[in-house]
């Protein structure tokens, strides 16, 4: 069994900052990449930022310069650090692990951790 935990989100007034964090635990082999999502009211989910191992950060072009991810493989944990935060930035935000298990990878999904941004 293979747990995804997000925290870290809240209430912010525009220009502040949060820190999500996400956990993996349970049983699998690797983590082969991780990714955040943010899904805004009466939206479709939209992919934000990820990173695969062994490769670098990639980002939303709209929240390039202002969000970055980070991963502490020692703790199965992924970090997105987000700055300069303005009211669209307003969702839920979802972690996404991709885990190898033997010989197969399967995505599996947090319960998300709301973001609010408002004066």
């Amino acid at each position: 069994q293979v747990q995804v935990v997000e925290s870290g989100g809240g209430l912010v007034q525009p220009g502040g900052s949060l820190r999500l964090s996400c956990v993996v635990s349970g049983s699998f082999s690797s983590i082969s990449r991780m990714d955040w999502y943010q899904q805004a009211p009466g939206k479709q989910r939209e992919w934000v930022a990820g990173i695969a191992t062994g490769a670098g950060a990639v980002y939303l072009d709209s929240v390039k310069g202002r969000f970055t991810v980070s991963r502490d493989d020692a703790k199965n944990t992924v970090f997105l650090q987000m700055n300069s935060l303005k009211p669209e930035d307003t969702a839920v935000y979802y972690c996404n692990a991709l885990l190898r298990v033997g010989f197969f990878e399967d995505h599996h999904w947090g319960q998300g951790t709301q973001v609010t941004v408002s004066s």
